[in-house]
């Protein structure tokens, strides 16, 4: 039942402001904890949309008729340069002087680009011309997913070395 203007007001609780933040009272620690370990894995999870899509967009495709070869090479590669990224950002971030660090980090970008244009080649070698065409779709679409996830998300944070 709601207070009318003439009960006590003294029975409702007011925010309080803690920083920048407003807390009700009965509000929890806790409970902003969960809210940013929920906002956490959900960009966590995020960053991984690429990924999840090309496995979840293979049934449909190949119901529709495309290349069995052609996909599978390309997201076989897809997901191994995402493995290789997360692996070289753990190594990338133990290189203590800056201009070793981008050195490193630009070594492995464009490796990573090489890999995806040799599984393009491959595909298109192995099983013809509309194997490398399909390859190349994949790719394409899971980069632009990618890219459109690190605009969204921003940078990562930096994280310290253990």
């Amino acid at each position: 039942m709601p207070l009318s203007h003439s009960e006590d007001s003294s029975r409702v609780r007011q925010p309080r402001e803690v920083g920048n933040a407003r807390f009700s009272t009965p509000e929890s620690a806790l409970a902003v904890d969960a809210d940013t370990s929920f906002a956490h894995r959900a960009f966590r999870m995020l960053r991984y949309l690429d990924v999840a899509l090309v496995v979840v967009a293979m049934a449909p495709a190949l119901a529709l008729g495309a290349p069995v070869l052609g996909y599978a090479v390309a997201a076989g590669g897809w997901i191994l340069q995402r493995g290789l990224a997360e692996t070289d950002r753990h190594w990338i971030r133990r290189v203590a002087e800056p201009r070793k660090q981008l050195g490193v980090s630009l070594f492995e970008a464009f490796g990573r680009i090489w890999l995806l244009a040799g599984v393009i080649i491959v595909a298109a070698v192995a099983g013809g011309r509309k194997d490398g065409l399909t390859a190349a779709l994949v790719i394409f679409g899971a980069y632009s997913v990618a890219f459109v996830v690190k605009v969204i998300t921003g940078p990562p944070r930096r994280r310290p070395v253990p």
